[in-house]
């Protein structure tokens, strides 16, 4: 973490703790999601404990409108906000290595495209550069389509390495979020814990802020942003679906791609890849109309960044899909890659990182509401 952030996050992490102390004071929203029962065991606040509530907050917005203490009263209190605000730093806070952390800190979309285009560009031209007349060739299926471009084991190769950094990003990055929570390491594989956060998670449970929905992108309750969260969670997971069935198709069966479209990688795919084209979409346009009370505006480039990214890499790999034995596929071949790389690269260093975050929160707090309350009695 730099010098300038540092501060910052000291700032932050003691308003954090003001608006906390409160608010525990206070108890009104309690029922709204999981923050306020976490928050309610505790009569202090160490930093470890502000980066865990502001991840295990969903932003849902439900307790800033109901708050007799949002402005305009004399306490200033904006929950949400300033639990956005904490979750920001705490991504370059984990980030490893910590000198990538600050990859989204200015413009998280000028990065995102910057980076999409440069590595798409550079694939384009090292495939224009070996041989101009292949790279803009029409290839059909039984000649490989775009394995006549750019070699399987090639591919291969280049994500392996990707991937297996963005591994290690994680783990690095969980391990430490982890340690400051206080909790020992073996009790986030404990099943009960791990079995309820696993299911908080994929249902996106707190985002109905408290039953009727989030206030979001305005007061009036509603589960459009829930909705669209479950386009884009479930598209990335049929993504992730089609080549993990593909990759056992290939070193399994040895049945080679292309595979035909009635195929279930391409099926998986192609509605994986719908799904990332509603819901980014979805989301862009709710974050377009939301109340700016409910966010924290520095984090906009990040938060757009990201779902741009994801609404590339659908839109490139659906083109290519449909396009992959015309003349335009080598071109198409090399953007896709590079939006597919760019979102990999990225991923440990910006909004990404609150999930990895949010579900070890939602672990931890399955974990302490097995325990009895401090001083007072069972849960």
């Amino acid at each position: 973490m730099s010098a300038a952030s540092a501060p910052r996050l000291v700032q932050l992490v003691e308003e954090a703790q003001r608006v906390l102390a409160i608010c525990n004071a206070c108890r009104y929203c309690e029922g709204y999601c999981a923050v306020f029962p976490a928050l309610e065991r505790r009569l202090a606040f160490t930093e470890g404990d502000v980066h865990y509530l502001a991840n295990l907050c969903h932003n849902c917005g439900s307790c800033l409108y109901a708050c007799q203490y949002a402005p305009p009263h004399e306490f200033q209190l904006n929950f949400p906000r300033i639990l956005a605000q904490v979750r920001a730093q705490s991504y370059r806070k984990y980030a490893w290595p910590a000198f990538l952390g600050h990859a989204f800190e200015r413009n998280g979309l000028v990065v995102s495209l910057a980076t999409a285009l440069g590595l798409a560009a550079a694939l384009a031209f090292t495939a224009w550069y070996a041989d101009p007349a292949r790279f803009l060739a029409a290839w059909s299926d039984a000649q490989g389509s775009f394995y006549a471009v750019l070699p399987h084991n090639v591919m291969v190769g280049v994500f392996g390495v990707v991937f297996a950094f963005v591994l290690v990003a994680f783990a690095m990055g969980f391990l430490e979020f982890w340690g400051d929570t206080g909790e020992p390491l073996a009790e986030i594989a404990s099943p009960v814990p791990l079995a309820a956060a696993t299911w908080d998670a994929a249902g996106l449970r707190y985002l109905d802020g408290g039953g009727e929905g989030c206030t979001y992108p305005d007061e009036k309750p509603s589960f459009a942003r829930r909705s669209f969260h479950h386009l884009t969670f479930y598209g990335f997971l049929l993504c992730f679906a089609a080549t993990g069935v593909a990759t056992i198709y290939h070193y399994v069966f040895g049945w080679r791609a292309p595979y035909p479209f009635y195929s279930l990688p391409v099926i998986l795919g192609t509605l994986g890849g719908i799904g990332l084209v509603a819901g980014p979409i979805g989301l862009l346009w709710l974050k377009g109309r939301r109340d700016p009370e409910l966010a924290d505006p520095a984090q906009t480039g990040m938060d757009v960044g990201f779902l741009v990214l994801l609404l590339l890499v659908s839109v490139t790999g659906l083109l290519l899909l449909a396009l992959r034995e015309t003349r335009a596929m080598g071109v198409l071949l090399a953007a896709h890659l590079g939006c597919v790389l760019a979102l990999f690269a990225t991923m440990p260093y910006g909004k990404f990182m609150h999930a990895i975050h949010r579900f070890a929160a939602l672990a931890r707090f399955h974990i302490e509401r097995r325990r009895p309350l401090p001083d007072v009695a069972s849960e």
